[in-house]
């Protein structure tokens, strides 16, 4: 099934270090870096440490049943990958990559407005999907993304909310990473030592931005940081009415990604919200904020039960996903579990590394006592002082 390179990763970190090889170094980092100093950026993996999961044995585990019902869709995993935007400059094939795993997988495929790849092309897959929505200033942009989600029968949309200017992404800074990447002095190098995947970008279709190219030229043939981008075309004025509006014009699954506090969850439960992604945005934004994890009790305390709860970011492992749903999460989700795999082999590494996550998952199922995700509760764990 798999290749003996993909053989031998075994987890998100292998992934890591296989896409460091291949990468520009502008562009691995884009992946991997955070804002600010990255103390968020790292929290989000190590609060995880802080819970310690509690087995039950002798419980007739040797079926395993890992499906969910998340906005209106019941998927085959307990987790799905997050919208995350430029695809195709970590792996030529994108978003059709990512997709198609996730397909085989039975799980959401997210889709950033940052897509480089058309909604014409990503509806011939035939998996669950959300977009991901950002609030331009362009009102007639948000619009017409609402509207091609629409005609393709998109399963739900997503508005994020925690960008209403860029994060100070310091790594990118020192890289000289935009979009499409512009060749420095300093870069030049690692974009010659990386024969592949330069030959791929030089070669293949060129590089777009579908969802806004047909309305701006930023982002699409100039040069472009991502934190720019948040800063000078989103909306800085989004209110709450804003989003009520979105959820009315769109009508379907209505997700907010980048809620991290009580009130902020109690609002989506007024403005009828199917659902919410707890989110700092991979700790790419506000550095020193909270991780999704940490401040996953609080809000379920304040909104479990009326409003569909994600845990999204800093997932390594399928155990990390087993504590989430103990403490009370509908699902998890994530970019880079999947991101560094698209980056190192395409499809077969997204699909390699969603193999090990649900294999981690299944296997821990077992060693907890539990044959249904139903099964897991706060019986389960115990956090550290």
């Amino acid at each position: 099934m798999f290749s003996n390179k993909l053989k031998n990763c075994n987890n998100v970190n292998d992934f890591r270090k296989l896409a460091k090889k291949k990468l520009p170094f502008p562009i691995f980092h884009y992946i991997d870096g955070g804002a600010d100093d990255e103390v968020t950026l790292k929290r989000n993996v190590e609060s995880y440490n802080q819970c310690d999961l509690i087995p039950n044995v002798m419980r007739g585990v040797n079926e395993v049943d890992l499906s969910v019902s998340l906005m209106g869709k019941k998927l085959s995993l307990p987790f799905f990958l997050s919208p995350t935007a430029l695809q195709r400059l970590f792996h030529y094939n994108g978003e059709m990559a990512v997709g198609a795993a996730a397909e085989k997988f039975n799980t959401f495929f997210g889709i950033s407005s940052l897509s480089t790849v058309s909604a014409d092309k990503i509806s011939n897959l035939g998996g669950p999907k959300i977009f991901q929505l950002y609030f331009h200033k362009d009102k007639k942009l948000t619009q017409s993304m609402i509207d091609k989600c629409k005609e393709k029968k998109f399963d739900a949309l997503a508005l994020t909310v925690d960008t209403i200017t860029g994060g100070n992404r310091e790594r990118d800074l020192k890289t000289g990473f935009t979009s499409p990447p512009k060749l420095t002095f300093k870069s030049l190098l690692s974009y010659v030592f990386s024969p592949s995947w330069s030959l791929n970008y030089l070669l293949r279709d060129k590089f777009d931005l579908p969802f806004l190219s047909d309305y701006v030229g930023e982002g699409t043939s100039i040069a472009l940081s991502v934190s720019d981008y948040f800063s000078t075309m989103l909306d800085q004025k989004m209110s709450w009415s804003d989003a009520e509006e979105i959820k009315k014009i769109w009508d379907g699954p209505f997700c907010l990604k980048g809620i991290m506090s009580v009130d902020d969850a109690k609002n989506a439960v007024k403005i009828g919200a199917t659902a919410i992604m707890i989110s700092n945005h991979g700790g790419r934004q506000l550095d020193g904020s909270r991780s999704p994890f940490d401040q996953l009790k609080e809000i379920l305390d304040a909104v479990g039960g009326q409003i569909e709860v994600i845990c999204d970011g800093g997932i390594r492992r399928g155990t990390h996903i087993l504590k989430a749903i103990s403490l009370g999460a509908n699902a998890c989700s994530g970019g880079r579990l999947y991101l560094y795999a698209l980056a190192a082999a395409g499809q077969k590494g997204v699909e390699k590394s969603l193999f090990n996550l649900r294999s981690e998952l299944l296997r821990g199922m077992k060693l907890m006592g539990c044959s249904k995700i139903s099964d897991l509760s706060m019986n389960n764990i115990r956090f550290r002082e």
